[in-house]
């Protein structure tokens, strides 16, 4: 069976830098950081007291106000995301075959803030009886963001929900990208959400020392690659990734932003948060990703990491990176841009898929922020090009995206410049 090719032909975007793709872009390119105090809740109890939340986005001129009631943040998020994503696609819908189009939208956690809301002291213990919303589950569940953009579309086709701690968008995408290819549909709405900023998600990411506690100092917390780095700060958001089948989207005049060429998963099967010391998971997932896509590792010139700014997983990634690509290492540029977005755990992998689609549309590669030249890790090999502080312009004829999550979840997404 040949394999029909995949192009990415829309995008969408709201996240702790910018409210649509292209803003999201100009101000990573500027080396913006999305970091500061959170607004959404009382955080002067907690270790934590910033995250990168959402900034100035009006949910109402998206979806209705009754509406948006009935959505935990988090499906809010994906609706507009998919809502961009789908417009930016040029798609007509009244034209298109919806039996043909899916939705496959990953999430870490889900509806947490509805869970806050609900499960509460009162909720539980009321002298009349425990009291729930009939929307408590609907809203809480990890699948509904999926559903929700089904319904708003009227798209028939595969839909479900991807759910691997922080792989999750990326494994929505690589199911998306199977799916198209084996011709089981034309276009899937893919991506990933995710909205944790709330006391429990800050609370028990506090209390695993998951998190940069820089209170003093919210801008600069996020520094991969760097020795002082102390965690991972938590970001929010949700990205879109609209896969179409090349011959569909060449019939219907669409633009393409970049091909998709592969994709791998793995597992490190080592422990539950920590990634493998030595990257062999992350290892075999690139290796992998590159077979699938028929590439070698001198073809790629930019790789979107994990990066998150944690002790042991940058230097573990690293190592990963200088095994897979030995001496072509050295030519690649590497960029974390968690250190403007920070972690938007389950969306992070459709945020930086975008950033990575971008970067092979521009030509240029954006910084991993906050590295001082005094603030060097000596198990990290700085020959490497991170790209530090500056975006640098560079011709990206391809690029991976990787992602790995709690659980030992690797994923790795492959895109490379459409060649008609």
């Amino acid at each position: 069976m040949e394999l029909k090719r995949v192009v990415v032909t829309g995008l969408g975007a709201v996240t702790p830098v910018g409210n649509t793709p292209e803003d999201t872009w100009k101000n990573l390119l500027a080396g913006k950081s999305g970091a500061a105090p959170i607004q959404s809740f009382d955080t002067s109890l907690f270790k934590t007291h910033f995250g990168c939340e959402v900034k100035d986005l009006n949910i109402n001129d998206y979806i209705d106000r009754k509406e948006a009631r009935k959505l935990d943040r988090y499906t809010q998020l994906a609706m507009i995301s998919a809502m961009q994503g789908v417009k930016d696609a040029g798609l007509d819908l009244e034209k298109e075959n919806l039996d043909r189009i899916g939705v496959i939208y990953g999430v870490g956690i889900g509806g947490i803030k509805t869970f806050e809301e609900e499960v509460s002291y009162y909720s539980l213990h009321r002298e009349d009886g425990p009291k729930f919303s009939p929307f408590f589950i609907p809203k809480m569940i990890s699948d509904i963001a999926a559903g929700h953009i089904s319904i708003h579309f009227g798209f028939h086709g595969p839909n479900y929900a991807t759910t691997s701690a922080c792989a999750s968008s990326t494994h929505a995408i690589a199911d998306a990208f199977n799916l198209i290819r084996l011709g089981k549909a034309d276009v899937i709405v893919s991506g990933g959400a995710e909205a944790a900023i709330t006391a429990c998600g800050m609370g028990g990411f506090n209390a695993m020392h998951a998190l940069s506690t820089r209170n003093d100092d919210p801008e600069h917390a996020s520094r991969p690659f760097s020795k002082s780095r102390d965690g991972f700060v938590m970001g929010e958001g949700a990205g879109c990734l609209i896969l179409e089948e090349l011959e569909h989207a060449k019939a219907r005049g669409a633009k393409i932003y970049a091909e998709m060429v592969g994709e791998a998963a793995t597992a490190d099967a080592h422990h539950i948060t920590a990634s493998h010391p030595e990257g062999l998971g992350a290892r075999l997932v690139m290796e992998n990703a590159l077979a699938d896509a028929g590439l070698t590792i001198a073809d790629i010139d930019y790789i979107n990491v994990h990066g998150t700014s944690t002790p042991v997983g940058d230097i573990s990634e690293v190592k990963a990176i200088k095994d897979v690509f030995g001496e072509e290492a050295y030519k690649l540029n590497i960029s974390s841009t968690k250190s403007m977005t920070g972690h938007l755990l389950g969306a992070a992998g459709a945020i930086e898929a975008l950033v990575t689609v971008l970067s092979v549309r521009d030509d240029i590669v954006p910084p991993t922020i906050n590295h001082a030249d005094d603030d060097k890790d000596d198990e990290i090999d700085y020959r490497l090009n991170f790209t530090f502080n500056t975006a640098q312009k560079r011709e990206v004829r391809a690029a991976l995206s990787n992602t790995f999550g709690f659980g030992g979840h690797n994923a790795c997404v492959v895109f490379k410049k459409y060649v008609g």
